[in-house]
């Protein structure tokens, strides 16, 4: 059980990483992210323990990430409600020798030194700000993988990155959590670099842009400020929405905005809705968010899941992972990409670490949380008419007393159907079914399972109705 607790510890924070290296950008992540280790999870106090190096490093993670690594987490696995950061036990008397002498950046310091020292790693590049070192070297167009839902995103910002002027600007990237615009936002810098050697890139969420800001303005450098940020060649701005509420930083990006596209410099955001639908902006600003090409990319049909779980495999060749095991994670895994490719890795992760192969068996046993969240919410109602219309019978005969094996057959199967696709009990069930009792519910899903093992007809007629059910 403790094994199986750091494997799924391990890949929530291989997930929450991933997220904390776009927000915050290459070095800070590098910095001060990417040294934590995961230690222990107690389910009694639901606390989760992580460990530094260094009882510097510690405090600084606790007073600038605390809480957003607490929301993170929380969002991973709900049963976390306490993040406890500090340096691990058996290595503080080591820590503290280091904190004395080395401070971590390569030099000695005094104690007073190190903070001014640090504060000075928070500036990514020399204009202080996310430059194109914040761009992941992994996410590039070729690693993109196309199908119907976004050959559009994808081709607009293709065409945004070429050497040419593109015909619009800005490229507004609309798309749902987990389906491709930061892929594409970093894959556009990745590209213009390419064609563009000497450019200087801005790459941000909008909370990073918000923190840029307060910072100029408690330290009266706002005029540094709206010269570095207008002096970029090309602004990629993440998650646009949540800057909404933010008069001042709103007027800023306005007048950027403006600035930028009258030099003829490209400017692209991306968002989880229209520019339309985001609430509390500025009309003026919406209007600008707007003017180009608004580009939404549709949550990834199942053709295109599967050529991205195809894509992946490569990374873990030769391990084996059977036609039946993508298939199931395609078809059952369909909110976003992001929980689709993270399914995969944790799914290889746990068979990697125990010795086991990739099997449907180990992934529908490994990935319970995952698919419980993907699995829409059926009734039983849905799945009586459903099972009605396909035999042909009328609703009634669900809660009727008729023994007729035309009527008993399909209120079984649907009774069967129940029980895989809904959190009923037994009890429960059968009151759904005129008032049958538990143990007739028991039989029925008994008997279909048989007969799903001996009778192809049967197997076939499930085999549909849950794809009805579950489209």
């Amino acid at each position: 059980m403790e094994e199986q607790e750091a494997v799924d510890l391990a890949a929530d924070w291989a997930d929450i990483s991933q997220g904390l290296r776009k927000d915050l950008g290459h070095q800070l992540f590098s910095q001060w992210i990417r040294p934590i280790q995961v230690g222990s999870f107690c389910k009694d106090t639901g606390t989760l323990h992580l460990f530094l190096p260094t009882e510097f490093s510690a405090n600084w993670v606790q007073d600038r990430f605390h809480d957003r690594l607490s929301l993170a987490w929380k969002i991973a696995r709900s049963e976390v409600r306490n993040v406890k950061i500090g340096v691990h036990p058996g290595r503080r008397k080591l820590a503290d020798l280091d904190f004395r002498g080395e401070d971590g950046f390569g030099h000695r310091a005094a104690n007073d030194g190190a903070l001014a020292g640090a504060r000075a790693m928070e500036s990514i590049g020399d204009d202080g700000f996310t430059s194109s070192v914040g761009l992941d070297p992994s996410l590039t167009f070729a690693a993109f993988v196309t199908g119907t839902t976004n050959v559009l995103a994808k081709n607009a910002a293709e065409r945004m990155a070429q050497a040419e002027k593109p015909q619009f600007s800005p490229l507004y990237l609309k798309a749902a959590t987990g389906q491709g615009k930061t892929h594409l936002l970093h894959a556009i810098g990745h590209s213009y670099l390419q064609a563009h050697p000497r450019a200087r890139i801005f790459y941000c969420s909008a909370e990073r842009f918000m923190v840029e800001f307060v910072s100029a303005l408690k330290s009266n450098e706002m005029i540094e400020f709206k010269a570095r940020l207008r002096g970029f060649d090309l602004l990629l701005v993440d998650d646009i929405q949540f800057i909404i509420g933010k008069a001042s930083a709103q007027e800023e990006l306005l007048y950027t905005i403006d600035a930028l596209l009258a030099e003829g410099k490209r400017l692209v955001f991306a968002a989880d809705r229209a520019p339309q639908a985001l609430d509390g902006v500025e009309p003026r600003l919406l209007s600008r968010l707007s003017m180009g090409l608004v580009a939404d990319i549709q949550s990834a049909d199942i053709e295109l899941r599967r050529l991205i779980l195809q894509s992946k495999l490569v990374r873990f060749a030769p391990l084996d992972v059977p036609a039946d095991v993508i298939e199931f994670l395609a078809r059952t895994i369909n909110r976003n990409v992001r929980e689709l490719v993270g399914g995969l890795n944790k799914l290889i992760a746990y068979a990697q670490l125990t010795g086991q192969d990739v099997s449907l068996q180990l992934a529908e046993e490994q990935l319970t949380d995952i698919l419980s969240a993907n699995r829409r919410r059926i009734t039983i109602d849905e799945i009586q008419r459903t099972v009605c219309q396909f035999y042909r019978i009328d609703r009634a005969e669900m809660s009727s007393k008729r023994r007729a094996r035309a009527v008993v057959r399909p209120r079984q199967v649907a009774m069967y159907l129940a029980k895989v696709l809904t959190p009923r009990s037994y009890p429960e069930i059968g009151r759904k079914f005129g008032g049958r009792d538990h143990s007739t519910v028991i039989h029925a899903v008994r008997l279909i399972e048989d007969l799903r093992q001996r009778d192809s007809d049967m197997d076939g007629d499930v085999r549909s109705l849950l794809r009805q059910l579950e489209s």
